[in-house]
């Protein structure tokens, strides 16, 4: 389905912070360089038509001040765009509001595509899991959108593509991405000992399939 170890090593991972009116938030960016232009990655991320190809059917009104919702995922408001190099919305799921920011940006190499997302996360959880407990859902929906942009825009089947990451070598690409996002957390000046204690906690989570 995919080279695990192509997309693990071409995603940059980069965890910070902010301080928002509310306090201090964590930052966890994604992002990976496709060839291509960037007109069509952004219809990619911002055509409803062509979201759920590759990551979730979503309705709603995909315009700044409209509600959206994915199916079966967060909800939330689009809070500005910048075709087609930027959007910024709110990411509202189990109750908590947190904040995204997508970026299409051309690069010598290709397309640059990023996802920012913000959110106030209490130590006690971020000690537990770390950056990859939301870094790990971003990874998921790149290979999707990796799959989708290599096969010249067709969708990906939602089926086929749960199957592959409950495979030895999903598991494989799971543990290996959640692993960086350790070293990532190491990187941002996390004990290594405690990042990587969460790290494998994550990939626990992530692959313990259910009795």
């Amino acid at each position: 389905m995919i080279d695990v170890t192509h997309q693990i090593s071409t995603v940059a991972r980069t965890v910070g912070s902010r301080t928002l009116e509310a306090g201090q938030a964590r930052v966890v960016t994604i992002g990976r360089t496709y060839p291509g232009d960037a007109e069509n990655i952004w219809d990619a991320c911002t055509n409803p038509e062509r979201i759920p190809r590759w990551f979730l059917p979503v309705t709603g009104d995909l315009r700044v001040g409209g509600h959206y919702q994915l199916e079966g995922n967060a909800g939330g408001t689009v809070l500005s765009c910048d075709p087609p190099t930027a959007f910024t919305a709110t990411w509202e799921f189990g109750g908590e509001v947190s904040w995204i920011e997508v970026r299409v940006s051309p690069t010598p190499d290709g397309v640059r595509f990023e996802i920012e997302h913000t959110a106030h996360v209490d130590d006690e959880r971020w000690a537990e899991f770390g950056p990859g407990a939301v870094g790990l859902g971003y990874e998921m929906a790149l290979v999707g959108l990796t799959l989708h942009l290599a096969g010249g825009g067709v969708a990906v089947d939602p089926a086929q593509a749960m199957a592959w990451f409950r495979s030895p070598e999903g598991l494989r690409f799971v543990t290996g991405a959640s692993t960086a996002w350790g070293e990532a957390s190491v990187a941002a000046g996390t004990d290594p000992e405690a990042a990587r204690a969460a790290a494998e906690r994550t990939t626990a989570a992530y692959t313990t399939v259910p009795d």
